[in-house]
């Protein structure tokens, strides 16, 4: 099979990148694309970039119900095509080739940094990157034994639609790994929608620099050590129980990342990609599975934490 074979109209490839679309329609979407390739741009010349990917692989496995690489290669040799959709540097499209020689790997995303991922892993053979929308991705339907979409379709101008889609082009019996943002408490949703409308008035110099300092905050938090026990506030949606302060505050009232794990520089990246887009929506979980039924996929593994919701979805017949 070729790629071009994939795909419902005739794509040239250069260098092993199909260029669909340069630019979105829509304002707030290519705000985000924006963003994305302004945060991309950053990484690429950074020192944490290895450590990032390797903390990412390893969430990867918990997330979607791998018990370790040798669990999840075996899963990706048994499937012909992989789509990894939002791609960004492209390391997990990089990884899956690696992991499956003999299949077709394509990584997508609507941001300059297929571009940089297309250089930089050139030497794989079964690798293709494609710049477009990851919500029309000019894909055959039932064309896609596995799609990969981790971290990103919340970022798209309608993930309803951009899942629908995805949906749509996985084979019978393929299967969709989803991850979404979860639902926080109530003030922490009202300053966040409040703010990614603020945003878009920004510099990106100033949301950068906003997220340096939301990340100082975060590690002045941490080192007080101080915990509290919070009592339920339902009509808030805070959860009581005993918290560390900066937990506390992060998971009600305001996105202060600091891990100690991931280092200043990833957290001031956490910061900036929950702030900076203006496509980032939540669902609860409930939402989350309708939209999974809704589209006629069986749920294989699902996972929940406070962040988000993510699993792999099986494409059953109708």
């Amino acid at each position: 099979m070729k790629i071009q074979d994939l795909f419902e109209q005739v794509v040239d490839i250069n260098d092993k990148v199909i260029i669909l679309k340069e630019k979105s329609d829509y304002k707030n979407q290519q705000q985000t694309n924006e963003i994305f390739k302004d945060k991309w741009k950053k990484f690429e010349n950074k020192k944490f970039t290895d450590k990032f990917e390797e903390i990412q692989k390893k969430w990867y496995l918990e997330l979607y119900g791998f018990k370790n690489v040798d669990e999840l290669k075996a899963f990706l040799v048994s499937k012909k095509v992989i789509l990894d959709a939002g791609c960004g540097l492209g390391y997990k499209a990089e990884w899956f080739a690696s992991l499956a020689p003999e299949s077709i790997i394509i990584g997508m995303d609507f941001s300059d940094s297929i571009y940089f991922a297309s250089e930089k892993y050139q030497y794989l053979s079964n690798l293709f990157f494609v710049k477009g929308d990851i919500a029309d991705t000019k894909l055959k339907p039932s064309s896609i034994d596995y799609i990969n979409c981790d971290q990103v379709i919340h970022h798209t101008e309608n993930p309803e639609e951009t899942f629908r889609h995805l949906s749509n082009i996985l084979n019978i019996n393929g299967e969709f790994a989803c991850y979404v943002y979860a639902k926080k408490a109530l003030p922490r949703e009202l300053l966040d929608e409040y703010f990614r409308e603020f945003s878009k008035k920004c510099s990106l110099d100033d949301l950068w620099k906003m997220s340096e300092q939301l990340t100082v905050l975060g590690k002045t938090l941490s080192e007080l050590g101080i915990t509290i026990d919070a009592p339920d506030i339902p009509l808030l949606g805070i959860k009581g129980g005993r918290y560390d302060l900066q937990r506390f505050i992060y998971w009600n009232f305001l996105k202060c990342c600091w891990n100690e794990e991931l280092g200043y520089d990833i957290s001031v990246a956490s910061n900036f990609d929950w702030y900076a887009p203006s496509n980032a929506k939540r669902y609860s979980e409930e939402e989350f599975k309708n939209l999974i039924e809704i589209n006629l996929l069986k749920i294989i593994y699902f996972h929940k934490e406070e962040a988000c919701y993510s699993g792999r979805f099986k494409k059953i017949n109708k």
